[in-house]
């Protein structure tokens, strides 16, 4: 059921993913980067071919490349995320045909093209999988040149802005550049929102008490250890948990109810690997 589960939220990713290429970066010419970005600009020397089928050719002309230079080192879900995108887009294409922007407000639009791929694009990345696209470059890059994968994958970005810049004018350019900075803060703030967790740690002088809420109520784990306070050094409980936001509204309700002068911290944190949470 979870791989189910997770097949399903891939494809919702990639369902956004293509709307917004769709229905704001084509119409718009706004090459962000990626797949779609030069599909977008090679679009301009083949107007009558839809995106789609371009963006097909080039995302098997990249996985041809990468099994060449670097091997067979694409996860079966990337494969699919990349194919299954392009068949989307082309999709779209034929039920709902664009020729103009659906608006005359060029950074509205850009703000649509960028928010719907950037959160399908997190939706995909969560689920360990990726579209695939420049990924291949950045990787191929990386081995031939020893660049660092984030750089090679911004200059590969950078060079189809620019490109939509030289083919579609200085405007249209700088809307691409302004979207390409923002896809990379927006994925990044997306992927945290969704695995955002609370860790908190307790002082109490009822751990036993805090332990079975936690462990009966929350159905969480917990490590709880000795310490000794710098003033008294007395022995304390300290009690460190990880849980999702509602149920760290309801531990600190329960901790106030029984121990008033309990010492509690909770600190913000999406990256939490183990059992119950993200496996390796």
């Amino acid at each position: 059921m979870k791989k189910v589960n997770g097949f399903l939220l891939i494809n919702l990713g990639l369902l956004l993913t293509a709307a917004g290429i769709h229905f704001f970066k084509v119409p718009n010419k706004f090459a962000t980067g990626g797949v779609s970005g030069l599909a977008i600009v090679l679009g301009h020397f083949f107007p009558d071919i839809s995106i789609g089928p371009i963006m097909l050719v080039i995302n098997i002309a990249l996985m041809l490349m990468g099994f060449a230079l670097i091997g067979k080192s694409f996860g079966s879900l990337t494969v699919y995320s990349s194919f299954a995108l392009s068949g989307m887009v082309w999709l779209l294409d034929r039920l709902i045909p664009l020729i103009n922007p659906l608006t005359n407000d060029k950074l509205l639009e850009l703000f649509f093209a960028i928010i719907l791929p950037a959160v399908g694009s997190a939706i995909v990345f969560n689920q360990n999988a990726s579209t695939g696209g420049t990924d291949i470059v950045a990787k191929v890059l990386n081995k031939l040149t020893s660049m660092d994968i984030g750089k090679a994958l911004l200059l590969s970005d950078f060079v189809i802005t620019v490109a939509a810049g030289v083919v579609y004018g200085v405007q249209t350019g700088m809307y691409s550049v302004l979207g390409l900075i923002m896809k990379g803060f927006l994925i990044d703030n997306v992927m945290e929102g969704f695995n955002m967790r609370k860790q908190i740690v307790i002082v109490s002088s009822m751990p036993e008490q805090v332990r079975q809420y936690i462990v009966d109520n929350l159905h969480r784990g917990a490590t709880i250890h000795l310490a000794y306070g710098a003033f008294h050094n007395e022995e304390k409980h300290v009690i460190t948990t990880v849980v999702n936001r509602r149920q760290a509204v309801a531990l600190r309700q329960f901790i106030r109810q029984i121990d008033r002068s309990a010492f509690i911290t909770i600190t913000n944190t999406s990256e939490i690997i183990g059992k119950g949470f993200r496996s390796f």
